[in-house]
């Protein structure tokens, strides 16, 4: 089994939008987990070695995530782990232990959206597909493009 996991999406919203979405932590919160989970605290630090940390309510729970920007191009680019700590800090204990790479490219009508979530292990990687990676992180895809959507540029 592999260690990777894509999400790939043609969102309907201007990639300028989008990214907005993903570096903006008020929008951020908006979108990132399934409704009707929300999150309640997000910091970004949107520099290599800057923290990503993101504070989930899933019913009722919280979960703290807290990772490392490894790097950032501004509107195309964003790459964050959970396992580093911001300042390149490693963490005692990962959570799934991956690294998200998200891109962006101009599509006709939109954005071309890329996800490539990379593991640590095969059993990782099926770990979070069976915590619903591709279904949740789909039903992310549709918040972001709804939101990026209602974004003025």
């Amino acid at each position: 089994m592999t260690t990777d996991l894509i999400l790939h999406r043609i969102l309907k919203a201007p990639r300028a939008a989008v990214w907005r979405c993903w570096t903006d932590p008020v929008l951020l919160a908006q979108w990132f987990v399934p409704k009707p989970h929300q999150v309640t605290e997000v910091i970004l630090d949107l520099r290599p070695g800057g923290r990503f940390f993101t504070r989930f309510n899933v019913d009722g729970n919280f979960h703290p995530n807290d990772g490392s920007i490894l790097a950032v191009v501004p509107g195309a680019h964003l790459v964050f782990t959970d396992l580093l700590l911001a300042d390149w800090l490693p963490v005692a204990e990962p959570g799934l232990g991956f690294t998200a790479s998200i891109s962006l490219k101009d599509h006709e009508g939109g954005t071309e959206y890329h996800v490539l979530a990379r593991h640590r292990t095969p059993e990782s990687a099926a770990a979070h597909e069976a915590m619903g990676f591709t279904h949740g992180w789909g039903m992310a895809a549709d918040q972001l493009e709804a939101c990026a959507q209602g974004l003025p540029l």
